[in-house]
């Protein structure tokens, strides 16, 4: 079993990271994994060392949290691609960031498929800024959106005949939902077909007087019942909220299957990220087998926060030996024979006190490697690389590199 942080442990095959980056068939590289693990420093690091290996990326976090642009040197990230400076240059990459913004994607889309009167109205009703704010799973539709607009930028060439990027990498929401993105086409399609929204498009998709012979009295009972309780303008903005998105969604329903056929396909990598805890691994478990489920091209694991050691070969057991040791040497030179107190006064507390901290880390290293060999006997075809845990946290361009060469060892 590896005492170090750098290579798998020993049940699981390797995950080669830097084959991954170079290799420009892949283009897309989805970051996944529960909260606190590290995934967005990971996707960042990744980033980062991608670029300064020549890819031209850009990454996208949709999580809220500031951390990616403080690590990469920004004061801000929005909506808007904005580029690092001092990455990739040398060899010929370069590195953009940016952060899904829900209400401006939102705003893009009905700009780009609506004529700008049916535009103005949309924005102008009072729907709207709950829906393109709020309204439950707008974000994963969105991020299905930007992700979509994303490749398609990278796929059409520049100017000077070059790609804006080749490799687009996404750091996900801190949570299971984390792959409700997935789902975005599936559950808007079903949003859209629903028996409301029918209810509610038919005067607009009826037209003017002949709503009256077209919609049916069942119908007609449907939108009476329900403007005598929610109103009659309600209703009336609400059926012009829903017709006027009607065109908009529908094109959006296209590209987001579009979008989860592209993720499914073969330039696409996902990597999930843990902590060697339970909870994460438990966690890292779900997202294997809701990736294998739906399909979906899984890298690997990133095994973050590993436990290391300079002195493999000194266990728990020989750490506590000798304190135990150390112990008996100072109650032999002690006349009261209190061990503890004559030692803390004795030539060897300090040496005491570090194999106690030496055994404590030995404990903690022997169970993360435990559960991580675990996890790859459960899911031996799943490649993993393990990332040395840190002092301090990572906030800056230097820290991002030194994540990036942990993930390039193995080999």
């Amino acid at each position: 079993m590896s005492a170090g942080g750098d290579r798998a442990p020993d049940d699981a095959e390797p995950l080669p990271v830097d084959a991954l980056l170079d290799d420009r068939q892949t283009s897309i590289l989805v970051c996944c994994g529960s909260g606190g693990v590290g995934k967005t420093t990971t996707a960042a690091a990744l980033a980062v060392r991608a670029a300064e290996r020549g890819r031209r990326v850009v990454v996208l976090t949709i999580d809220p949290a500031r951390r990616l642009a403080q690590s990469l040197g920004l004061a801000e990230l929005d909506n808007t691609p904005r580029r690092v400076e001092g990455v990739g240059a040398e060899a010929g990459g370069s590195l953009d960031a940016m952060m899904l913004d829900m209400k401006r994607t939102f705003d893009d889309v009905v700009e780009a498929h609506a004529s700008p009167e049916r535009a103005r109205a949309i924005f102008e009703n009072p729907f709207y800024e709950v829906m393109s704010s709020s309204f439950s799973g707008t974000s994963e539709y969105m991020a299905m959106e930007k992700l979509g607009q994303l490749r398609a930028r990278a796929s059409a060439p520049g100017g000077d005949g070059s790609e804006p990027w080749d490799l687009v990498v996404v750091d996900t929401p801190p949570s299971r939902s984390a792959l409700d993105f997935l789902d975005a086409p599936r559950r808007l399609s079903s949003f859209l077909d629903g028996r409301l929204i029918r209810v509610l498009l038919a005067p607009a998709r009826a037209g003017g007087r002949a709503y009256a012979r077209v919609v049916s009295g069942a119908v007609s009972s449907v939108t009476g019942a329900m403007a005598r309780i929610l109103g009659a303008q309600f209703l009336d903005d609400l059926q012009a909220f829903v017709a006027g998105l009607d065109a908009v969604f529908g094109g959006f329903r296209e590209r987001a299957e579009t979008t989860y056929a592209m993720l499914s396909g073969p330039g696409t990598a996902f990597l999930v990220v843990a902590t060697p805890d339970e909870d994460a691994l438990r966690e890292a478990a779900y997202f294997v087998q809701r990736l294998s489920a739906e399909r979906m091209p899984l890298a690997g694991l990133v095994l973050n926060r590993v436990q290391t050691t300079s002195l493999p070969r000194l266990s728990a057991e020989r750490s506590w030996a000798a304190v135990v040791h150390l112990e008996d040497r100072a109650e032999d030179d002690e006349e009261d024979g209190t061990a503890p107190e004559a030692l803390a006064r004795g030539e060897h507390a300090l040496t005491a006190g570090l194999l106690r901290l030496h055994a404590a880390r030995m404990l903690r290293l022997e169970r993360e490697q435990e559960l991580a060999a675990r996890f790859s006997r459960d899911h031996p075809e799943v490649p993993v690389v393990q990332v040395p845990a840190r002092p301090r946290d990572v906030h800056d361009l230097a820290g991002l590199r030194a994540v990036g060469e942990d993930l390039g060892r193995a080999r």
